[in-house]
């Protein structure tokens, strides 16, 4: 009886050893396929997608020199030193340039008249990296070039108002300025044409006892000259 139940006592013990290692074997593949189905399961990271703006509508700028037609010029600046104009300097032509002209008109016992005549051309791309796009970044151009005609140091009666027909957006600012011991008569427009910026500057006053030019008339010159600039920008781009 007592040899009868060792045996037993044996036989269950050795018919646990399997039972055991097939359910460590279950729990384990249990476990290994439980982590592999939530690591397939885990939602992977979208890659980051760079912003979309607009690409610059102008690749270029004029000449600026070129950009106001020689008759406008000799009817703004009569008695100009040089026709051609004198280019500013610019270490990158293709995002800003500029150019000016001065004459003094001198009609003996009635006095003379000086003008000076002054364009600049700004233009602007886009930053991806900022997601601005060229054309945002020239309206922001067209703000701070108005302020900085109407903060323009010693003006006086500056005044500031729209400029029809010129760009797709422009305005005009007017003042008196002395210097040299005379009374000088402004005329600046600020116009924009997609991502580009055109300031032009138009000036006078006289001498030796003439007349000072009209704001009016100054202002008149301005514009014309203004829409020449900005239209040789589109030319400058076909």
């Amino acid at each position: 009886m007592h040899r009868s139940a060792s045996r037993l006592t044996r036989i269950l013990a050795c018919a646990a050893v399997p039972v055991m290692l097939v359910v460590a074997g279950c729990s384990s593949d249990s476990d290994g396929k439980s982590e592999d189905s939530a690591a397939s399961a885990s939602p992977t990271p979208e890659a980051k997608k760079s912003p979309t703006v607009a690409p610059a509508r102008f690749g270029k700028l004029p000449e600026p020199c070129s950009s106001i037609g020689k008759k406008t010029i000799e009817d703004l600046v009569p008695g100009t030193k040089s026709k051609g104009g004198t280019e500013g300097k610019s270490s990158d032509i293709s995002r800003r340039g500029s150019c000016s002209w001065n004459g003094l008109d001198d009609n003996g016992v009635k006095g003379s008249q000086y003008r000076w005549l002054d364009v600049s051309f700004l233009r602007y791309e886009s930053d991806v990296s900022l997601a601005v796009s060229a054309q945002q970044r020239a309206e922001e151009s067209y703000g701070k070039e108005i302020a900085k005609a109407e903060a323009t140091e010693g003006a006086k009666e500056v005044k500031t108002s729209p400029a029809a027909g010129i760009g797709d957006e422009a305005t005009t600012v007017t003042y008196k300025l002395r210097k040299t011991g005379e009374d000088f008569t402004y005329a600046t427009v600020v116009a924009r044409t997609e991502n580009g910026v055109v300031t032009l500057t138009y000036n006078g006053t006289g001498y030796a006892g003439a007349k000072n030019p009209s704001t009016s008339d100054i202002t008149k010159g301005a514009a014309k000259a203004a829409k020449e600039a900005v239209a040789s920008v589109a030319t400058a781009n076909k």
